[in-house]
């Protein structure tokens, strides 16, 4: 079964768009090992109201931290320590949709980030998005990732602006999963609709 994990660019990129949208093409459970914020709608609950088959289990976060903020500072005004050995993978037989928290060099404590929670095996999704300075900021997300011999595809989300994704694409050599446009609202309907889009590339990987 396939292990695939979700990481972003920056933060507010659509990482948790894009894994509902993969949850729902794959039919596969999803867990977001650490929340930082937002306790109260957090990305669980946002996969779980997008998503429309009946087949995936939502896990529950090994951390679930009150502020909105670096993990490692966010555990910190709570009061406690993210230990990477009290994160464990949920079992099941099912696919696992592994979604990050903010981009891969966020620290979770002093010494470890979130690239420390990426197991060899797992497929890597990066969510792209246009600003000023992506390119530079998908670059070296996706050649960091590389050096740890990882496999990595990429989604673009937002307009669509062909000179980054163009330079992106050809000077990494990862494969295009697809991109997301900008939409007035995502809803079960929609993410569905980028789910069938999706899936045959999610399938192959």
């Amino acid at each position: 079964m396939k292990r695939i994990f979700v990481t972003g660019i920056s933060t507010e990129v659509g990482k948790t768009i894009a894994s509902a949208i993969i949850v729902e093409a794959l039919e596969a459970d999803y867990w977001k090992p650490i929340q930082a914020g937002d306790l109260q709608y957090s990305d669980s609950d946002k996969v779980g109201k997008l998503i429309s088959n009946t087949k995936t289990v939502i896990h529950k976060n090994s951390y679930a931290l009150t502020s909105p903020m670096s993990p490692h500072a966010a555990a910190d005004i709570d009061g406690i320590q993210i230990r990477k050995d009290s994160i464990e993978e949920p079992l099941t037989d099912n696919h696992l949709v592994i979604e990050g928290a903010g981009g891969i060099l966020v620290p979770i404590n002093d010494n470890e980030t979130i690239l420390d929670l990426i197991k060899p095996g797992y497929k890597v999704i990066v969510v792209s998005r246009h600003y000023l300075g992506s390119i530079n900021h998908s670059l070296l997300t996706i050649e960091t990732l590389k050096t740890r011999g990882l496999e990595v595809f990429v989604i673009f989300s937002g307009e669509e602006h062909p000179t980054t994704e163009n330079i992106i694409l050809s000077k990494t050599g990862v494969s295009f999963i697809g991109r997301i446009s900008e939409e007035e609202s995502f809803n079960k309907q929609v993410i569905k609709k980028y789910a069938d889009e999706f899936r045959s590339q999610l399938r192959a990987i």
